[in-house]
């Protein structure tokens, strides 16, 4: 059965870094999109940033220049690195996979993990 776990989430002050990783198994993601939810009490889930084979690279202009994707294949994994992060940054981070292009919603992934919590103090 396919399953994503994430990690790496935690307390940091404003302006620091985390790196949250995404662990898959139960099937091979490589041919996949993967990508970066994140939810805020009270408010919708929201894309973050995705990888693809066939697209490259997405991300939310909040995030541009200071989140980075990447995968490393040969593990199965996905990260989201977080720099130069801000209070409105937390929130509950997922990881999706879904066939194919980095573009879509929420309800275009298929799978998905549990989140990992990310707070950010001012």
């Amino acid at each position: 059965q396919a399953q994503l776990v994430e990690s790496g989430g935690g307390l940091v002050q404003a302006g620091g870094s985390l790196r949250l990783s995404c662990a898959a198994s139960g099937r091979t993601f490589s041919t996949y999109a993967m990508g970066w939810f994140r939810q805020a009490p009270g408010k919708e889930r929201e894309f973050v940033a995705a990888i693809s084979l066939i697209d490259g690279t997405r991300y939310a202009d909040s995030v541009k220049g200071r989140f980075t994707i990447s995968r490393d294949n040969a593990k199965n994994t996905v990260y989201l690195q977080m720099n130069s992060l801000k209070p409105e940054d937390t929130a509950v981070y997922y990881c999706a996979a879904r066939r194919g292009t980095v573009y879509g919603g929420p309800y275009d992934y298929t799978y998905w993990g549990q989140g990992t919590q990310v707070t950010v103090s001012s």
